[in-house]
C-alpha cells in the first residue's frame, strides 16, 4: 500500500511539473517515463535500507537487486519512447 502511494505522489508532482514545462510531447513523455521508474527505484532502496537496518541481509539483497532492475527497466523504457518518435 505504502508503494502505491508513493508512486501515486509521484505521478501527481509529475504531471504538475510537465504541466509547468514548455517542452515536446516527446521529451514530457520521456521525463515522465523515467520519473515513474525513478520513484519506484527509490521506494525499493529506502525499502532495501530498512531492511538492512533490521538485520534482514537477504530482503535487503533481493530489493536491491529489484532497485537495479527497475532502474534497467526505466531505462529501456525511455529508450523505447525515444525509438517510438523517430
Amino acid at each position: 500500500m505504502k508503494f502505491k502511494s508513493a508512486t501515486l505522489v509521484a505521478s501527481a508532482f509529475a504531471f504538475a511539473t510537465l504541466g509547468a514545462c514548455a517542452e515536446s510531447e516527446q521529451e514530457a513523455q520521456e521525463d515522465l517515463t523515467e520519473q515513474a521508474y525513478e520513484s519506484q527505484e527509490d521506494v525499493l532502496e529506502e525499502q532495501a535500507d530498512l531492511a538492512e537496518a533490521q538485520g534482514d541481509e537477504a530482503q535487503e539483497e533481493a530489493l536491491d537487486a529489484e532497485a537495479d532492475a527497475m532502474g534497467e527497466m526505466g531505462d529501456q523504457a525511455e529508450d523505447a519512447v525515444d525509438e517510438a518518435a523517430e
